[in-house]
């Protein structure tokens, strides 16, 4: 039984290279016209080509040397020389600039002795031949160089793609770690500063604390999860982070919060659903971290052809909120990646505004697409 990966290793270079060198030997018996031992040495010399992939140098002399050596013979015999230089040493010239870029000095030199040496020993046609070794050189160089740019072009891709990765598994991270120990710390305050007076109140609190953090462990577990597993691993499970999770959000806040949802529901995209979640938390965890004596309103609006998101307060922190951080910035990435519109800011009246209008039909993206909007935000 062969192996495919062997199988693929032989099917390509190798039965290429196999047929070249019986396309030269091929060639050389037909355009060739002159003594038999002539012919006989293009053709012992054609089986070079065999390894002109990781010895691009060492053949292209083998060749070149055969090639002059059956034009100085046919001159000697009085015979009329070719008018092109023949085709194994062609074939190894291309070779020379499409796999000799460690030894592209040493190809430049054999490339230049070969033509002032082929233009002495067969004048009959110097231009053509020059031609002929200069292009074949040439061509190969320039696969040389679109091969690098593929392979460049792939590295990018391959670097844009980890980083897009890593900046959403930051805002993973930041979101779940934010919100839930936050919340926590609330909670944990508020049942130490009550634990002497309501004792009932001070247990109720550490028990939602508790609970809070059994979900922060979680979500950490399934972000986990992706960190470790392979490619073929099922996506990370979203399951009760979407709309459906706001109300519990806005009612875990441990604030003076309402929820206004208007229009007609419908069912939102995947990334739609866990952005909007994610925005409300992280408005909400600024709100608490900030502001913790204003009160908090979350609207969420059905609108054709799109939702919006908006989290408001009344309260006085906002110039530190001003100033942006990695949850904002996080925010604005994650609405940016969905081609949505993020406006954030302190309001007129007083407080802070977190807006985010986000289309329920979004174009297909790329990995760079993230990179960009990382950029932008």
């Amino acid at each position: 039984m062969i192996h495919r990966g062997g199988w693929a290793a032989v099917s390509r270079p190798h039965v290429v290279d196999a047929g070249l060198v019986v396309l030269a030997v091929v060639i050389t018996a037909l355009t060739l016209r002159g003594p038999a031992y002539v012919s006989a040495g293009l053709a012992v010399a054609a089986p070079a080509l065999l390894v002109r992939r990781s010895r691009p140098a060492l053949v292209a002399a083998i060749t070149m040397g055969a090639d002059l050596a059956a034009m100085s013979a046919l001159v000697a015999a009085g015979a009329a020389a070719p008018l092109l230089v023949g085709a194994a040493a062609t074939i190894a010239l291309y070779s020379l600039g499409r796999h000799g870029e460690r030894v592209w000095l040493t190809g430049t030199a054999l490339t230049v002795g070969y033509v002032t040496v082929v233009m002495m020993v067969n004048p009959v046609n110097p231009v053509g031949n020059v031609m002929q070794i200069l292009a074949a050189v040439l061509l190969g160089r320039l696969l040389l160089s679109r091969h690098w740019l593929l392979e460049r072009r792939k590295r990018r891709a391959a670097e844009t793609a980890v980083s897009a990765e890593r900046r959403r598994i930051a805002r993973e991270l930041h979101d779940v770690v934010a919100h839930h120990i936050t919340v926590i710390n609330v909670l944990v305050g508020a049942g130490r500063t009550t634990m002497a007076s309501d004792r009932a109140a001070a247990e109720e609190a550490f028990v939602t604390a508790e609970r809070t953090a059994r979900q922060a462990m979680a979500e950490m577990r399934q972000l986990l999860h992706v960190l470790r597993a392979d490619d073929t691993a099922e996506p990370m499970d979203h399951t009760g982070i979407g709309v459906a999770g706001v109300p519990a959000l806005v009612e875990q806040a441990r604030l003076p919060a309402e929820l206004d949802v208007t229009g007609e529901a419908v069912p939102l995209p995947a990334a739609v659903d866990h952005a909007v979640y994610r925005i409300v938390q992280e408005a909400l965890t600024n709100v608490r971290r900030h502001a913790p004596a204003a009160r908090a309103r979350v609207r969420l609006s059905y609108l054709p052809g799109s939702v919006e998101v908006e989290v408001t307060d009344d309260g006085t922190g906002t110039p530190a909120r001003s100033r942006g951080g990695f949850g904002l910035r996080g925010m604005a990435e994650r609405v940016a990646l969905i081609d949505g519109v993020l406006t954030t800011g302190p309001r007129p009246e007083g407080g802070f505004r977190v807006h985010a209008r986000l289309p329920l039909a979004m174009r297909e993206r790329r990995p760079e697409d993230d990179h960009h909007s990382a950029a932008r935000g």
